[in-house]
């Protein structure tokens, strides 16, 4: 009973930590950045040439947050350090769905045509397809709803809103 408690706590713990990670990314996307964050945020909701943006500097903050709870948890309370591995796995997820993905920071790019990932690369776009912080809709990186529910949000909210966020960049359409 021992051994399966010592394999089943840190798995709870950081698969835990995983899902509350996309819940806490999805709020703090939509009531900080959003919000009083903006300043920092704005940069990545404008084209630029630039390889990083004002808003990676919110990854480097999560980041240090696992990196404290990493080193908390290994000097003084164990399960803080699982809870920093389920971080640091949302933190990868992030970063490939988020910046690799969808907005094709890094060398390939990869429209995806049908399924799971094509949602997400939608319902992304569709996030940036509103001009400015308000009326935004799909705040989440991992979970996705589908594009039509997220089109009728954006037409409840009267927000004009870019079609073409709905095409690739051949302009070929993406949708459901």
């Amino acid at each position: 009973m021992e051994v399966i408690l010592s394999y089943l706590v840190p798995t709870v713990l950081v698969v835990g930590t995983v899902v509350f990670m996309e819940w806490f990314a999805a709020w703090s996307h939509e009531h900080i950045m959003h919000g009083w964050g903006w300043k920092w945020h704005k940069s990545h909701h404008e084209p630029h040439d630039e390889t990083l943006e004002k808003n990676d500097l919110y990854a480097v903050i999560f980041a240090c947050f696992a990196v404290a709870l990493f080193w908390i948890g290994s000097a003084w309370l164990w399960p803080l350090w699982w809870i920093a591995v389920g971080i640091s796995i949302y933190g990868v997820l992030y970063f490939f769905m988020h910046d690799g993905l969808v907005h094709q920071r890094w060398p390939f790019k990869y429209v995806p045509r049908k399924g799971y990932l094509k949602r997400v690369y939608q319902a992304h776009r569709l996030h940036h397809a509103v001009e400015g912080r308000d009326g935004c809709v799909s705040f989440g990186f991992v979970y996705a709803e589908p594009a039509d529910r997220l089109v009728k949000k954006l037409q409840e909210n009267k927000r004009k809103y870019d079609p073409r966020a709905l095409q690739d960049e051949d302009h070929q359409a993406v949708s459901n």
